[in-house]
């Protein structure tokens, strides 16, 4: 049997012409990366929400909508909104040569932009020299006076260290994914502890009476229960 292949690091591939995107997800898989082939805006979107990438590469002439576009709501800093990692790499690869294209580009958040036609040695070269920058980086989730370190693993309310268990702070990241929405306890239930149903289980509400008791001793005003919804989380 075959020593099972450790992924470096995943990356979405975000191509529309076939030949092209064939033909990176190929060296890519060969140089044991991890790859998601997305051939439109809507599958690189997907993607990036939910497969966990370190890395998107990114073309600018897409069928369903503009690269430009995209990265827009990949950067938008509007947690409430955005639930793509902040500490997402993206790399343009384009056609699109003018300067015009690159100052935009690189203006709304891409980390580096390759042309077209490109050389794979120098685009493997960039792409590595982006995912060390983003691994050093410590990308920080703020709701309200609530602070999360992702890499740290640390929490903060108003500078105040928070201890967690792993349990809790999982709960928490959901919460302040998208902060104020209300989320069922089925959602919750699914997202961080996996069960396929309810059930009958005290798991959950036993879980957001300790954030809030930890988050806020006084007044637990942060993890609020909406009675017969579910829970959100919100700021002061």
């Amino acid at each position: 049997m075959l020593p099972q292949r450790d992924e470096t690091a995943r990356i979405v591939v975000c191509e529309d012409d076939e030949a092209t995107l064939e033909l990176l997800c190929d060296h890519l898989t060969a140089d044991r990366f991890g790859v998601l082939a997305a051939p439109t805006a809507a599958d690189a979107m997907r993607l990036c929400l939910y497969g966990e990438p370190d890395l998107l590469l990114l073309d600018l002439g897409l069928p369903d909508a503009g690269g430009i576009d995209l990265l827009r709501e990949i950067r938008n800093p509007d947690r409430s909104t955005n639930r793509i990692d902040p500490g997402l790499g993206v790399i343009i690869v384009s056609g699109r040569s003018s300067e015009r294209d690159r100052i935009r580009g690189l203006g709304e958040g891409a980390d580096d932009y390759v042309l077209k036609p490109f050389s794979y040695g120098e685009l493997l070269a960039r792409i590595n020299s982006v995912l060390r920058r983003r691994s050093k980086s410590h990308p920080l989730l703020q709701v309200g006076d609530i602070q999360i370190n992702d890499v740290e693993h640390t929490v903060r309310v108003g500078g105040r260290h928070i201890r967690l268990s792993m349990k809790e702070y999982a709960l928490l990241k959901v919460l302040a994914g998208e902060p104020s929405r209300v989320f069922s306890k089925e959602e919750l239930l699914r997202e961080v502890w996996g069960y396929r149903s309810a059930g009958h289980t005290r798991t959950l509400e036993a879980h957001c009476s300790r954030l809030r008791k930890k988050l806020d001793s006084e007044h637990g005003r942060y993890v609020v229960n909406c009675w017969g919804v579910g829970y959100r989380l919100v700021g002061p």
